[in-house]
């Protein structure tokens, strides 16, 4: 009876988790079709959740693309260089963004052109290019939406 119920229970949880892990697929593709390097991307946002699950305003603050166009108090800001986020993090970069960071749902994200949409808005990533033929890339947040 036991063996049956946790066949069952097995059962039940593959059900209920297929559908997510195949929005999960998707929107890796998406990211790969678009913007490129889906695995690059996924690295730079565990480690984005990981820096505002434990307070790290210099991991998110190395991951920034400056100018880094930060948009806080009802103003937009041009953050022109990393010390200048980490000098004013906890006025430009709200709770409630880093929340958005850590609850985004890997099915829900925003892809586009542009980059990647985290938080429904609140904070984008995109795969910049490093040389004009573009043969090297990196992640980076290029928009942070209080």
């Amino acid at each position: 009876m036991a063996l049956r119920l946790t066949a069952l229970s097995i059962a039940f949880v593959l059900a209920v988790a297929a559908p997510a892990l195949a929005q999960e697929e998707e929107v890796y593709q998406q990211i790969e079709d678009i913007q490129g390097d889906a695995d690059g991307f996924f690295e730079l946002f565990s480690a984005l959740q990981d820096a505002a699950m434990f307070g790290d305003p210099t991991t998110i603050a190395q991951y920034a693309n400056y100018p880094l166009l930060v948009n806080a108090n009802g103003e937009s800001y041009d953050v022109l260089e990393e010390q200048d986020l980490l000098d004013n993090f906890d006025t430009l970069v709200s709770p409630e963004t880093l929340q958005a960071l850590l609850e985004q749902d890997v099915a829900d994200l925003i892809v586009t052109s542009e980059g990647v949409g985290i938080g429904n808005g609140a904070m984008w990533l995109s795969n910049f290019c490093v040389d004009d033929a573009c043969e090297e890339t990196y992640w980076g947040i290029f928009s942070i939406n209080n």
